[in-house]
Order: C-alpha cells, then structure tokens, then sequence
C-alpha cells in the first residue's frame, strides 16, 4: 500500500492558478468565475495542446475550493513519467497562461519541490534557500518572479519577516509587481529550458514505420494520443501482463498492415532499446534481422503486446454509462463553439474526413483536460481502445492501400549521441555555455595561462558555511590580491586582539560580509597591534626560510620546478649561473615557479583521466575552462615540458 501511494507523487508536476486581486466575494460566484477562466484558458490553448502526445497525463485545469490560508484556485496535476520534456513544454504553458491573462497568478512545482529555483540554483540570491523558498516563486504577466526576504524584520513595510502566505503573495505581487521580478540570469536560466516552444513540440516527435494489427492501426487514427499507453504497458510489462500475449485474442498477428506512427522521441527510445522475443503460441514470428522491415516488424510486434496488455486489464462488457459522459457535459456545447472561434477548424469543411479527426482529437482532449469525470466513470486506456473497436467500424482493405503512399521514416541517428555531441547536452542541460569543439590550430595555440588564471580566482574566493564559490567567467573579471587583508586574516588566525571576543556567534551582518565578495576591510589600530604583527610576520618568514632549506634538496624539494631550471629553455641564462646555483651547499634559493607547477600538474591529473569524468576536467569545466583532448599518450611527469 506504501508503494502504492509513492508511485501517485513521484514524477509530477502540481500547477497552480489564482486569480487577483484576490477580493472577498460570495463563494459560489468566485467559483463561477474559475470554471469560466477555465473553459477560455483551455479553449485559448487548444490548438497547441490538443495534438500534443503525453507520456502519462494530460496538461488539465479544475476547480479548487478554498482550504486554509490558501483562496479557491485553479488547480492541475499532471504524472509526466519518464518524460522530462513534459514538465517544461507545462512550465511554457502556464507562463504564457500568465501572459495572455493578466490578472493571473500562477506558481508551480513537483516532487522535487521549488524545481524552478533548483534549474537556477547556479544565480539565485545567497538568502533564498529550500527552507525559506515557500510561496515565493510565481509566474505573472509571463515574468518569474521572486518575492524577496527583508535582511532586518520590519526593514521593508510591505515585505513580511517570515516566508508569506498565498494572500500576502498574491497582494505583493498585485501592489509591487515591478519589484520582484527575478533577475535577467534566474530568468535566462528557466528560459533556457523552455526556449523553442511551441515549435519545439514537433521537434519532439519521431514518425516510423510500423508492422501492426489493422485495430490499432484504426485505433491511433482516432487517439494517436494512446500511442503513449501502448509503449508504456510494454515497457512496465510483467510476468502476469504476458500471461494475455501468449495467445492474442484482440489484435491478431495475421491482420497486420504496414503505418506510420507518430511517438515522441522518449517513447520511441522506450520501444526501441527493449530486448523481447515473443511467445512462440503468439503468432507473432519476426523475420531475420537482415531484412529491410525487420525494424517495423519489431516496433510492431513491441506495441502490439502493449495494446493487447492494455485490453486485457478490463472487461469487454464494462459499464455503457462511462461512454456517454462526455456527450452529456453542458459545458461541450460551449467548448465546442469556442474553439470554432478560435479557428480550431482551420477552415475545414464540417462533416470531412479531417474535419472529422480533428473533432474527435478534441472531444478526447475534452474529456481529459476540461470536464475530467470522477475516477470511477473515466476510462481506462484499455476501456477507451475496446470502446472505439466497437463504434469505429474500418475496412482493412482501405487500410492496405494507405501503405503504398506512407510518409517517409524520420533518421534516428539520435539514438546514438557520439561522446563530444553527449558532452555538448550535458553543458547545455547544466546551463553552461554552448560548447565550441576545439578545432586543431586552436588545439595548436591553446593559452595554458587560463588555467592558471582560474585556479588563482578560485584560490582567492572567500568560503563560508555554504561552500567554496566558483569563478564563472574568469576571463572577464581580474585578478585582485588584497595584502592587507590578507595579513589581517593572519593576525586574526594567531591569536585573538586584546579587545575582541572569543565568542564564536556572529550576527546577520557577520554573515553577509563573509558572503560577499567585496574585499574585506579589516584595519589594524594603534601602532603597538601593528608592531606585534611584524614581529610576528617576520618569525613566520624565518620559520619559512628555514624550512625552504632543509627541503631544497630533498625529493620534496626536487620535484618541484623552479625557475632557474626553465631559464635554460628561453636561453635567457648562461651555463655560469646555472653552476652557481646548482650545489648542494648553495646559499641562493631559486624560487618555485608557481604557475607552472600548478598547470603540470592539473595536466597530469586531466592525463590520467583517460577522457573519463574526473577531479581535474569537473573542477576547470565548473570553472568555464575546457582542455583540449589530450592527443600525447606518451607517459609523462612533466606535461609543461613536453
């Protein structure tokens, strides 16, 4: 029962609608206006969500009685399964919701929580985290917006100090909508995800040929929606649901014919990268995999078994009542008017073949979307396929003659991502930039000084509680040092002042400093703190030196690269020199030549990964950096001189 009940939440998307300014008014007429913003929200959305195949649920809108602190609302929830791309083609279509409506509020989130805030963890201010990200993210006139968090209670009149209810939200967002909207990077981040649509949506789409039984053929030429059921009953089949696929009693293998059918591209991955050799008692025999249609007689023994699965959950004789709910909607007739209106139609003629299609797509949308029946006089998928069986009579022979004028097949080479074109979605997925492959000259010429660069303006971040903070475009911004500040931060780490605290507990504007990147201005005062920091400063120095000559000749010392050893390469020193300072005894110091030593040896490290995922290529790409592929597999120790 637990399991069940965790397979209801996981993978959906719950959207919410309300209405401002959220006035009190007489519930029953409150009411009235919802399902009336409904009817012209779904009607207004039609042409773009009626052909649209889902992966488990439909987009749907319904009403919500008030409950609590949260005011009568239009609400949805849709499961979008193993299918990400239905829950961002949702979050499009709420925002524009927002847009063509105005006077609409909308927030929403899924089982993961705040997932917008999640897609732009990488920009969000440092006081928005899970726990004080309650009703703080909507969608209005088409803009994300977040509410802010007062830095002192009381600081801001309009903002309240704790996370706000949905009525204080929806009466900020009403009276200072200018003043929440979320920055241009939280946007481009969330925007990024939906960029496209509605175009998009065929995009999404993979058509291919088919060897399958003249009823599901007929079927998907009523509902090419159940095309998502099918796939989905194959591929969560179990030893019980093959029970009914030893022997076919719907969709007998002797009746196929060869269609094209219209997946979306998770679907057609589901179909296709499932191994299954069927039941010898099932009829269903596959030619060799040479041959030329091996490919559409799979997918269309694969479906065939999802559509027989699906049939054989429910009863032939169930109920007549469930069929005639949708016709007996007052609201249908009304619907029906609206999308006329909206050029639904597309000016086909009334009583045509597409005219005919295109009514029956939208009263199936209808059902789902819009009067959404209670769950004991919904359909089931199996229900619905046996129901258009018995009313939809076909001519197999008609069928049979549409195999000579199918349209071509679409290329599936995007089953098989080569590693670069993987690599490229990765970062696209991850919001980083769009990646450019690294051509040969630019492999040639590669300036090793970013690397250096980078790893120095992650050094000098400031760290807190939260974590180290990643430099995002080292190129653009310089590097600065701070001596003094960085000479005060050792004066604090030797000991504590005289009139200072030992106290552990900093306050808010504590934290707000060491969470800003601004350099941090903390002066010594009084000329005997700055006496006693000399003094100090210079043992450490002495203490340093001393150590520095005990490891020189050490294989510690040894395994570092100085300067001096480079000198020889430019042919900027004399073989005098390089005497001098070679003895074992010698008093000159030559210094470690940092940089250096620092791309060595992240190459090393990059070198060792082999082109896998590891410590050096995660830390320069979190960084904006990319390598070149290591083309030398000679083994090396020291890259930099090779």
């Amino acid at each position: 029962e637990e399991n069940m009940k965790l397979a209801t939440v996981e993978d959906t998307v719950e959207y919410h609608l309300f209405l401002i300014p959220d006035e009190p008014r007489d519930p029953e007429k409150h009411k009235e206006i919802l399902q009336k913003y409904i009817e012209r929200i779904m009607t207004h959305f039609a042409p773009m969500l009626v052909p649209y195949i889902w992966q488990n649920q439909p987009f749907n809108l319904k009403y919500k009685p008030g409950k609590g602190d949260v005011p009568a609302h239009m609400f949805g929830m849709t499961k979008f399964g193993d299918n990400i791309e239905d829950e961002w083609f949702i979050v499009y279509v709420v925002k524009q919701i927002t847009k063509e409506f105005p006077e609409l509020v909308a927030r929403i989130e899924d089982n993961d929580g705040e997932f917008l805030l999640i897609e732009a963890a990488d920009f969000l201010p440092k006081w928005l985290d899970p726990d004080n990200s309650a009703n703080r993210v909507f969608f209005h006139q088409g803009e994300l917006c977040i509410i802010p968090a007062p830095r002192k209670p009381g600081a801001v009149s309009w903002l309240p100090s704790t996370p706000p209810t949905i009525p204080q939200a929806l009466n900020i967002i009403s009276t200072h909508p200018e003043k929440i909207l979320a920055s241009d990077s939280i946007q481009a981040a969330v925007n990024r995800r939906i960029r496209g649509y509605p175009e998009k949506i065929q995009a999404s789409l993979h058509r291919a040929h088919c060897f399958l039984p003249a009823g599901i053929v007929a079927v998907l030429k009523q509902r090419p929606r159940l095309v998502a059921a099918g796939v989905q009953a194959f591929y969560l089949r179990d030893p019980i649901d093959l029970r009914a696929c030893r022997i076919f009693k719907t969709f007998l293998p002797e009746t196929r014919i060869m269609a094209s059918v219209t997946f979306t591209k998770c679907l057609y991955a589901q179909l296709v990268q499932q191994r299954f050799v069927p039941d010898r008692r099932s009829g269903y025999k596959m030619p060799p995999p040479s041959h030329p249609q091996y490919r559409a007689h799979e997918l269309g023994m694969k479906l065939a078994h999802g559509f027989e699965i699906l049939c054989s959950k429910c009863s032939p004789h169930f109920s007549d009542s469930k069929k005639s709910v949708m016709t007996t909607s007052p609201l249908w007739a009304g619907f029906l008017e609206s999308l006329k209106k909206n050029d639904y139609f597309k000016g086909l003629i009334e009583g045509s073949a597409q005219y005919q299609a295109r009514l029956e797509m939208a009263k199936n949308y209808f059902q789902l979307s819009v009067n959404r029946p209670e769950s004991s006089l919904a359909l089931s998928p199996g229900e619905e396929i046996l129901t258009l069986l018995q009313t939809t009579p076909f001519d197999i022979e008609e069928l049979k003659k549409e195999e000579a004028n199918l349209p071509p097949e679409d290329d599936d080479q995007w089953l098989d991502l080569s590693p670069d074109q993987l690599d490229q979605l990765l970062q696209e997925a991850a919001g980083k930039r769009e990646a450019e492959p690294i051509s040969k000259k630019e492999e040639q010429n590669y300036d090793l000084t970013q690397v250096s660069e980078s790893m120095k303006a992650f050094i000098s971040k400031v760290s807190t509680h939260k974590g180290a903070e990643l430099p995002r475009e080292p190129s653009e911004a310089p590097i600065t040092f701070d001596a003094d500040s960085f000479l005060n931060y050792f004066d604090k780490i030797l000991g504590p002042r005289p009139h200072e605290s030992d106290s552990d507990d900093l306050d808010d504007e504590d934290f707000e400093c060491l969470d800003s990147d601004d350099d941090l201005d903390l002066k010594t005062q009084g000329t005997g703190e700055e006496a006693s920091l000399k003094g100090t400063l210079n043992d450490l120095k002495s203490y340093m030196a001393q150590m520095d000559q005990e490891l020189a000749n050490t294989s510690v010392g040894k395994s570092f690269t100085t300067q001096k050893q480079m000198e020889p390469l430019s042919q900027t020193t004399s073989n005098n020199s390089d005497e001098e300072d070679s003895g074992a005894g010698g008093s000159v110091m030559t210094p470690v030549d940092v940089d250096l030593n620092l791309v060595s040896n992240i190459l090393e490290s990059y070198s060792s990964q082999a082109g896998l995922a590891g410590p050096a290529s995660n830390l320069l790409q979190s960084m904006g950096v990319q390598l070149p592929d290591n083309t030398d597999h000679r083994p090396t120790s020291k890259p930099m001189q090779d």
